[in-house]
């Protein structure tokens, strides 16, 4: 899928929590690594692509107060409910330095190494400090007994190439983690 076709897309970034003092503020749980694009007046949408816009935010202590919303009371409504944005306003909005990728550009490429097509990115786990590739073994290794997904730590030295353009990404000693799997 191209990077055109995703930037309609909703990608989730953060979840409201409870409420926090009297003025209607809201704990904010963050699901991104770009905090950065929280700030008063930007809008956002929930799950059914319901605009809200956020009146303050403050990331030191993870709060926002939604537009409109200045009691308690009336922020409970919105308890638990998931904030996304845009695959495309991320895109615009999210610097990313030379070699890092969005996981939503990398989640559904093929996984191949020296040629051979191993799988496909299912999802990027992150386990501690370090994300891992979660990939589908592709049906010819499943067929030698090997397993349906493997793990593969996405930092040097597995990681040797990445083209969200044509939605492959060249892995080095991949294969041997899922022959020892």
């Amino acid at each position: 899928m191209s990077k055109r076709q995703n930037n309609d897309r909703l990608l989730h970034i953060a979840t409201l929590g409870r409420t926090v003092g009297l003025h209607g503020d809201m704990k904010l749980n963050l699901h991104t690594d770009f905090p950065e694009q929280f700030i008063p007046g930007e809008t956002f949408f929930t799950k059914e692509r319901t605009p809200i816009v956020f009146d303050a935010v403050n990331l030191d202590r993870e709060l926002v107060r939604l537009q409109g919303i200045d009691t308690p009371e009336a922020a409970k409504r919105y308890t638990n409910t998931m904030i996304y944005t845009t695959y495309g306003r991320t895109r615009a909005v999210c610097h990313l330095e030379p070699g890092q990728y969005f996981w939503f550009d990398i989640v559904g490429a093929v996984a191949k190494e020296e040629g051979a097509r191993l799988g496909k990115v299912l999802e990027i786990e992150r386990i501690g400090a370090v994300d891992y590739l979660q990939i589908k073994t592709d049906d010819a290794f499943v067929k030698k007994g090997l397993p349906k997904q493997f793990l593969v730590p996405y930092q040097p030295p597995f990681i040797v190439n990445v083209n969200t353009d044509e939605g492959v990404i060249d892995l080095t000693g991949a294969l041997g983690i899922l022959e020892a799997s």
